[in-house]
């Protein structure tokens, strides 16, 4: 994992050289590239490049312009086809549907975090030195990338990552999220007390904020109340703190200030490449809340089947069980790749949006924490903001999807397949404000996993955290691990390369993680 690899950049953006032919080669082949810069060929010229490559291989997707090294098959995998499937925004069709895991899929991720995003972080910070600004915007986007792979696998490569070195030790979680509000606090003071209100070594190549230091701080902070709530089981008081300071700082508010990757046609959106094209469908799940809830983001993400209705499949199917069954695809116009084909290039990809953070407020405020505003009127603000990022702005729309009293509905594939067990429907509880504290906790539940969609990375670690009734359980499970079964998977197990050539660092990082190196294991904040 070393981190002196060659960069070049095209336009805005950094292109890796080839440094890998597949998914499976080995790390040993990555680490001996010869094609190179070396540490003292890196200065503040190449801060920008290296930074616009470590933000959109961060995110977990890919470039066709750069064959060999990315491509949006990276979304595919690492998004697609693990996270986005164990939180049932869609089916894939693939094993992992039932929490198997196959053909080295867990692997895409990994490899493409480890040989793309951390060696342009490392060269972004090597080229920064000096650039306080630069530094705390770096920091801010290396807890957000880092965070992503820990709650994916557990204990990982952080401290020593890129260390030039054939071993690299793994750290564990409590280690590198105390180190996550050690560089979150730090780089807030820095951005604080700037006189600046741009950094203009990474303005031209940055593709969320454009170097503007109130939009990173705002970001950061944001961050930091993400996390805040993931330890809140684990470490309340500390949560309680965090939690306060970001919110107390200045987090996203609105839909202008939410962090969005701005595609290009050489950086594109790589899920709406992929989700119609390679067969992913809506899920009876998703059918079940939208349409229960008339919710007027249903036509905005999906369409309907031949005859007008919404029909989602269910996940965890046999091979073949649905025969020709249609299903809800996702909507071409906005999801999909347009009626030209060129919609990734034009749709933007979503990082961080102000509903998720109102939405944390609202829990927040219900732990009793000082959120700067009460649990309902955060909660309702959040679903405000989620349903103007998606286009609906009347005024009496939005009212009456508040306040509505309707309740998810038995998918429609029920009255084809009646012995599928979906007649207890996993949500019953309206949008509208309910009296009850632990319904109010659901309800916060099920509207964040509608506001974060599609972004599944962090809807999987926030269901495991919480492990509110959102979804159906799988029709069938391949796992028949501890903790595993038909329920959430908890985790992804580690890559198999990682056992041949860095194995006591992976032994020494299951010995922290507490348990076997499975699906079933929970990290060190899921307590529940």
């Amino acid at each position: 994992m070393k981190n002196n690899y060659k960069i070049k950049t095209i336009g805005v953006v950094l292109s890796m050289l080839s440094v890998f032919s597949s998914c499976t080669q080995d790390f040993d082949d990555i680490n001996t590239n010869k094609n190179t810069l070396t540490e003292d060929q890196l200065d503040q010229t190449l801060a920008g490049p290296s930074f616009a490559a470590a933000v959109y291989a961060g995110i977990h997707h890919g470039s066709y312009s750069s064959p060999g090294v990315d491509d949006q098959g990276t979304w595919g995998i690492a998004t697609g086809i693990l996270p986005s499937t164990f939180t049932q925004y869609l089916s894939c069709g693939y094993g992992t549907e039932r929490n198997a895991f196959v053909n080295g899929y867990e692997g895409r991720g990994w490899l493409r975090f480890y040989t793309v995003a951390v060696p342009a972080l490392n060269n972004a910070i090597i080229a920064s030195e000096g650039n306080a600004e630069a530094l705390a915007i770096l920091k801010i986007w290396k807890v957000f990338m880092y965070n992503q792979m820990v709650d994916y696998y557990g204990p990982i490569p952080y401290t020593e990552a890129g260390n030039k070195k054939e071993k690299v030790p793994y750290d564990s979680v409590e280690f590198i999220y105390e180190d996550f509000f050690k560089l979150l606090n730090e780089a807030n003071a820095t951005l604080s007390s700037t006189g600046i209100t741009a950094v203009p070594t990474l303005q031209p190549n940055d593709r969320l904020f454009s170097g503007n230091v109130q939009n990173w701080k705002r970001f950061g902070n944001s961050l930091r109340l993400r996390l805040a709530l993931r330890i809140s089981d684990i470490q309340p008081a500390k949560a309680k703190t965090e939690a306060e300071a970001a919110v107390a700082q200045g987090v996203i508010e609105t839909n202008e200030q939410s962090a969005v990757f701005k595609v290009s046609n050489i950086t594109p959106n790589n899920m709406n490449m992929i989700v119609n094209a390679w067969g992913y469908f809506m899920t009876a799940s998703m059918e079940s809340l939208l349409v229960g809830y008339n919710d007027p983001r249903l036509a905005k993400w999906f369409s309907p089947i031949e005859g007008g209705a919404y029909q989602g499949r269910p996940v965890g199917a046999l091979q073949g069980q649905f025969g020709t069954t249609k299903f809800s695809m996702f909507n071409n116009d906005v999801l999909g790749s347009g009626p030209a084909g060129n919609l990734s290039e034009s749709k933007n990809i979503e990082v961080l949006m102000a509903s998720e953070n109102y939405l944390t407020r609202a829990e927040g405020a219900l732990n009793g924490w000082n959120m700067n505003g009460t649990p309902q009127a955060l909660y309702e603000q959040g679903i405000t903001l989620s349903l103007r990022q998606w286009g609906i702005v009347d005024a009496a729309a939005i009212t009456n999807y508040i306040g509505g009293t309707s309740t998810p509905v038995v998918p429609h594939i029920a009255t084809t397949y009646p012995n599928l067990g979906l007649e207890n429907v996993p949500v019953t509880i309206p949008v509208a404000w309910d009296a009850s504290e632990a319904n109010q906790r659901q309800q916060i539940a099920v509207q964040k996993y509608l506001a974060l969609f599609p972004e599944s990375w962090e809807a999987w670690s926030d269901l495991r955290r919480t492990d509110a009734t959102v979804f159906y359980p799988i029709l069938n499970t391949d796992n028949v691990e501890a903790g595993v079964g038909k329920s959430l998977m908890k985790r992804s197990i580690y890559v198999t390369n990682e056992y041949s050539s860095n194995r006591d660092a992976v032994l020494d990082g299951i010995s922290k993680l507490g348990g076997p190196d499975s699906g079933g294991t929970r990290l060190w904040w899921d307590t529940k």
